[in-house]
């Protein structure tokens, strides 16, 4: 099954929002209906392919098959672009100028080796295209002749080493069946983030992800301990033992890439027994910091739970904290804030550190919610985006941004970004409703997620750019990272570029020039220009 060509996910699963809702974004923020009607799939016209027959007899020699190679108007519009707000404004607007020319489906690491081979011979550009999910313009490459590299024939569990507890993943295996896979051996990833139901291996690892249960599983970049890369410049093999000091780890230059220095073929994974029970709880504060603090204890002393959240006092009057929830009545919302911490592992151990935890929690402030609020996070954590396309289907404009730093800078950070979007969305005539919550912790910091909802003005893409630039421009000022978890792409890059310096830019781009010679891979995504000579 394919995720919806215009908004997120399983068709099945969308649903309009309450009146209630609808009511409160008209009363509260002025939100308009949408006046023009939506359009279908076959309502817009895609322009032919420029890639010449030449070309696509080649990357059918190279795929193992014309049938992996397509060039038909859905397979084309379903692969422009990911699943970013302005990226579905756009694709809803009919916007095709980020269409690729051919949509091309390798089966092996050999085929991918060959498409690029195919792709450099004929001029045109690659995308890595795992599950589409990118929310950073990492789709979206800066040339017109380019071809989307659909990795979904690549989607094994190719070995699972039960003694060492590492398992080799193909790229284009997506995540539940990852996990329904490695839970037949009796093992789990335990990397469950927002995007799980659609993203994929190879994008966990090009993207460095991070899943809701990072404080007990980790990001997924600690989980990988080797990868196999195809370049236009042949293949890089990283991943012999769990650590080495035999120079600079090749991984991590791998890890974070997006596609720009090669294509991922496989990942080797660190995995674990699955749980045998897993309990999530509800925890309130009086307030953003007194939670903060809170969770800053847990993270440094311990002990750490599996999964540990906390919302702001905004997105917990919503009721954000629990998407599925939204909706409901506002008027029996608790002040302050809502924490959601989870705990994973055998009977013995999640019951001690409960027990220990919560008197850390009680201590800092805390009082116990009991299970019900997080067995209802857990029911619903992979509902928000469904819940932000009824958001743009009724006339709102709703995004989210991330980033972290360290626990010093949390609060200035934290203020800093609200402020920027704040003003900004305000000054153009509509003005937000801004929340936040911290979505992973660390021993010496934390990440800040925050969701942005206002009416969308009459050029919604444009009436963003400007908020965004200037919530971009906070982070960096405030001492935080352009992308905790979500990537770089487009959208970010010029601020990466500052954030990296010209030093290490320059470092980056002598490994792009020696993998990637002409440019091919993903260009304009992650490092600046459009051609290696920019």
């Amino acid at each position: 099954m394919d995720m919806l060509w215009n908004g997120w996910g399983d068709p099945a699963k969308a649903a309009p929002l309450p009146d209630s809702v609808t009511g409160l974004l008209r009363d509260l923020l002025g939100v308009k209906p949408r006046t023009t009607p939506a359009l279908s799939l076959d309502d817009i016209r895609v322009p032919a392919t420029t890639a010449s027959p030449a070309a696509l007899t080649a990357l059918a020699e190279a795929a193992g098959g014309t049938e992996h190679v397509r060039t038909d108007d859905e397979s084309r519009i379903r692969h422009t672009r990911g699943k970013s707000t302005p990226d579905l404004l756009r694709i809803r607007a009919a916007d095709l100028t980020d269409v690729p020319q051919a949509v091309v489906l390798p089966g092996s690491h050999d085929e991918v080796l060959a498409v690029l081979r195919a792709c450099g011979a004929h001029g045109l550009a690659v995308v890595p295209f795992g599950g589409g999910t990118s929310v950073v313009g990492g789709l979206a490459p800066r040339r017109s002749a380019f071809i989307a590299l659909d990795l979904r024939r690549m989607d094994a569990l190719l070995d699972l080493d039960p003694v060492s507890r590492t398992a080799v993943l193909q790229p284009g295996l997506r995540a539940p069946e990852a996990e329904a896979l490695l839970a037949e051996q009796g093992f789990t990833l335990g990397h469950f983030p927002q995007s799980f139901e659609w993203a994929t291996i190879g994008g966990f690892a090009a993207a460095r992800s991070s899943g809701q249960a990072s404080a007990g599983y980790g990001r997924f970049d600690e989980m990988v301990l080797g990868l196999t890369l195809a370049t236009p410049e042949g293949t890089i093999e990283t991943g012999r033992a769990p650590r080495s000091a035999a120079g600079p780890d090749l991984r991590q230059l791998i890890l974070g890439s997006e596609g720009a220095f090669g294509v991922i073929t496989s990942v080797t994974v660190r995995v674990r027994p699955r749980p045998e029970v897993c309990v999530y709880e509800g925890w309130r504060f009086a307030s953003f910091a007194e939670g903060a603090a809170a969770l800053r204890t847990l993270a440094q002393d311990g002990p750490r739970p599996t999964v540990l959240r906390l919302s702001d006092e905004t997105e917990t009057f919503i009721g954000l904290a629990q998407p599925e929830s939204i909706g409901g009545d506002l008027s029996q919302s608790t002040a302050g804030c809502l924490a959601i911490a989870g705990y994973e592992g055998t009977p013995e151990d999640t019951a001690l550190r409960r027990e220990q935890a919560a008197a850390v929690l009680t201590a800092c402030g805390g009082t116990l919610a009991g299970t019900e609020p997080g067995e209802r996070w857990a029911h619903g954590r992979f509902s928000a985006p469904y819940l932000r396309d009824a958001l743009l289907d009724v006339g709102a404009f709703a995004e989210t941004l991330e980033t972290a730093a360290f626990w010093s800078r949390i609060p200035d950070l934290y203020t800093a970004v609200r402020t920027a979007l704040t003003d900004t969305l305000t000054a153009a005539g509509t003005p937000p409703l801004v929340m936040c919550h911290i979505s992973h912790v660390y021993e010496n910091g934390a990440s800040l997620y925050f969701t942005v909802v206002s009416a969308q003005g009459e050029d919604p893409v444009a009436h963003w750019e400007p908020a965004k630039h200037a919530a971009n421009e906070a982070v960096l000022a405030a001492g935080g990272t352009i992308s905790h978890h979500h990537g770089v792409g487009t959208d970010h890059r010029d601020w990466y570029v500052r954030e990296a310096g010209p030093l290490g830019i320059s470092a980056l781009r002598a490994v792009k020039r020696r993998l990637d010679p002409e440019g091919l891979l993903n260009p304009g995504v992650l490092l600046p220009g459009h051609a290696l000579t920019d």
